[in-house]
């Protein structure tokens, strides 16, 4: 009995080192699925992490006395009253904060519950110092997580970052489709605002007077009109679809030469990176209220998007004649085209409220999410750095042959360029495949 006992116990002795492991390698499989900062070997000079540790908090912004689109009539004077905005915060966090951090959110399907893991620390201490702002716009339907990836990686090169979920606009709070029309451009403003009244340490570190926008699809609409694109006639008048018709004109407020619109552009906004910006399709925009929008552009696109449509983006482009802009074209990618964070493992399963999976959400046909990240975080960096740091040396990322594929690479002996390399700046050689980057000046 005694030799039975001592066996028992050493077994046991050995189980415990042997549990303790598997729960820490099961812990870390975990923490690899679903990552959102994954930077491929190939990927652009400026797409890696940068120098700071990465905070990241959650927030609530009310505004007390916003028109209520959803309970809004044909008839009745509209409603009013609050309007909150969950948001997330991502800012430079202080030396040696320890990265690692699970976000609970939700797919696509409004109903499943999912972790995406990052390099943020919850609550960290903010850095020393003061550092421009960026507000992240997702589009319909969307979250606050959907541009983590660029959240993250911004932050941690020197940006205060937030990114809210637009209500009536997210997967589980889907409402008419004339809210977020009403509202988008409304939200990004309140949030700018926001930001700009925090009181708290991160208030003590964001300087709201150099802002940035990215908006993506529905996001991307409310940038460009934020930005100073004021929508058409036929944008407040039309009377079909119904989905696009607010009662009582209510977009009137957002229409180019309004003075509501005009109070509405903020000169505090610096830049706009508008991602398959939602909306000239369908002629919200013409070219006169495209000329009103000032601000330092860059569009990015696939050239097979088929939500936005790609030559409706390219009216955007051509049209934006008041200030100097570049378009960012995927080649044969469509809607999601550098936006949207790799695709969750759970996205990959059939989900029966969808009647599919709803890995399309997420993914592209052609381009891998991963190469599309990491190329719109190098341009993203290169971009803001020049218009809200002030980085001029930044530009020659910007100053590209048109086609990557008429680009020459040309190294002498030691690796150095020679007079002939004209290879995409900061692309190591062969990795520009597929991308088109083009400029127009602003009219004189």
């Amino acid at each position: 009995m005694r030799q039975l006992m001592m066996a028992a116990a050493a077994a046991l002795a050995c189980a415990a080192p042997l549990a303790a492991q598997e729960t820490a390698q099961d812990a870390q499989q975990e923490a690899q699925v679903n990552r959102i900062d994954m930077i491929r070997p190939d990927a652009p000079e400026l797409a890696p992490y940068g120098p700071f540790p990465v905070g990241v908090r959650a927030a609530e912004f009310t505004d007390p006395d916003r028109i209520d689109v959803k309970a809004a009539t044909a008839t009745d004077t509209p409603p009013r009253g609050p309007r909150s905005l969950q948001a997330e915060i991502w800012y430079p966090a202080a030396q040696g904060t320890a990265p690692g951090v699970a976000y609970d959110t939700m797919l696509r399907d409004g109903e499943t519950q999912i972790q995406l893991h990052g390099r943020a620390s919850r609550d960290a201490t903010p850095a020393d110092g003061t550092f421009p702002l960026l507000i992240v716009s997702h589009g319909f339907p969307g979250n606050r997580y959907l541009l983590s990836h660029l959240a993250e990686n911004m932050a941690s090169k020197g940006y205060v970052v937030v990114a809210a979920d637009h209500p009536e606009s997210t997967y589980d709070d889907m409402g008419p489709f004339t809210s977020t029309l009403v509202n988008r451009a409304v939200d990004q403003r309140f949030l700018l605002d926001s930001m700009a009244a925090l009181e708290d340490d991160l208030g003590a570190i964001t300087d709201a007077e150099k802002t940035g926008v990215v908006g993506y699809s529905m996001g991307g609409y409310g940038a460009m009109i934020f930005g100073g694109a004021g929508l058409s006639e036929t944008a407040v008048t039309r009377d079909q679809p119904e989905r696009f018709v607010p009662p009582q004109t209510l977009l009137a407020r957002l229409q180019s030469g309004s003075d509501d619109h005009a109070e509405l552009v903020d000169p505090r906004v610096k830049a706009v990176i508008a991602i398959a910006p939602w909306g000239r399709q369908y002629e919200f925009w013409d070219a006169e209220g495209l000329a009103g929008f000032q601000k330092p552009l860059m569009l990015v696109a696939g050239s097979a998007d088929d939500v936005s449509q790609y030559d409706a983006i390219r009216q955007i482009f051509d049209q934006t004649t008041a200030t100097t802009r570049h378009l960012l074209t995927f080649d044969d990618a469509n809607h999601n085209a550098a936006a949207a964070m790799p695709a969750p493992v759970e996205a990959w399963q059939h989900s029966d409220s969808l009647g599919r999976a709803p890995f399309d959400h997420y993914a592209d046909a052609v381009w891998d999410t991963v190469r599309m990240n990491n190329i719109l975080q190098h341009f993203a960096t290169a971009y803001f750095d020049l218009h809200l740091k002030g980085e001029e040396e930044k530009a020659r990322f910007l100053d590209l042959t048109p086609a990557s594929d008429d680009g020459v690479t040309a190294l002498d002996d030691a690796g150095q360029p020679t007079a002939d390399h004209s290879y995409w700046t900061g692309f190591p050689d062969r990795s520009a495949k597929g991308l088109r980057f083009e400029t127009l000046q602003k009219d004189e």
